[in-house]
């Protein structure tokens, strides 16, 4: 079984007075040049274990599981060789910056996407996940497009998120209702308050899940990338987990780690189904 830890509160704290790095003068870890020389060799991941179809925790098989798992585990191999092992750290999103800022984890793979404003703190890979808003809808709606969002149409989303803006966006025509909560939207949708429900594809494909009987349509149609997020300084250690990426594209082991955790409603959200911009 691969090792999870949760570094508690005191490691967080201690990870917090941290984030200004290295003492003046001091060297950072090549964390590269470590996991080479190493033997065998561990890459501490920071992985969310809440998030389904991403890293969620199985209390039936008592171990973390999820599309970012198997993609760190494939990583971890390619990156180190076959005896490598992926060591799994629980992240939040308060959480995660700290702990790879203090050297507790080697990268994120947590979900994070990849804003102007993160980038001024951590360094990101190429995209692993096309993240975006979409769109969800019972199995037998009339909605068959983002164009069939049109007046007289009421859209869920969820208070305090973007989505609502969005949607008028590409839909101006249609009316929005705000619920407190994912659950709550999802409830309306399937009680008829709605005809469709928007957010990012990762949370409704997550929803999809445990409740079939619904599926996206229109595509994604805006774009929050996820990416692997490494501390400033680590050029080299970023280097090389874009290059282990473009290995598993290139001999279909990424294909294959996405088909097993996404419907084919997640297509466009896989790095193989188009070029990146």
């Amino acid at each position: 079984m691969k090792k999870i830890k949760n570094l508690g509160m005191a490691s967080l704290l201690f990870a917090l007075m941290s984030l200004s790095g290295c003492h003046k003068g001091e060297r950072p870890e090549d964390i590269s040049e470590r996991i080479h020389e190493s033997s065998p060799a561990i890459i501490r991941w920071g992985v969310k274990v809440d998030t389904n179809l991403f890293g969620y925790y199985s209390i039936k098989n008592q171990e973390i599981e999820g599309f970012d798992i198997d993609l760190a585990k494939a990583l971890t191999k390619k990156i180190a060789g076959p005896e490598a092992e992926a060591e799994f750290v629980e992240v939040s999103a308060k959480t995660r910056v700290p702990l790879v800022k203090n050297g507790n984890i080697d990268a994120i793979m947590a979900t994070m996407t990849i804003t102007d404003k993160r980038k001024q703190i951590l360094d990101f890979s190429k995209t692993y996940f096309k993240a975006g808003q979409a769109v969800m809808v019972p199995e037998n709606s009339s909605i068959q497009s983002l164009s069939d969002l049109d007046e007289g149409k009421i859209v869920l989303t969820v208070k305090g998120t973007t989505a609502a803006s969005k949607i008028k966006e590409v839909a101006p025509r249609v009316k929005t209702l705000e619920m407190e909560s994912y659950s709550e939207a999802f409830t309306a949708l399937k009680s008829g308050q709605g005809d469709a429900m928007t957010t990012d594809n990762s949370i409704l494909l997550g929803i999809m899940t445990n409740n079939p009987g619904y599926h996206l349509v229109g595509g994604i149609y805006t774009r929050d990338p996820y990416g692997i997020a490494v501390d400033k300084g680590q050029e080299a250690w970023l280097d090389t987990i874009n290059e282990a990426l473009d290995e598993l594209v290139a001999d279909g082991s990424y294909q294959k780690i996405f088909d097993k955790w996404f419907p084919k409603d997640a297509e466009d959200s896989s790095i193989m189904t188009e070029k990146e911009e």
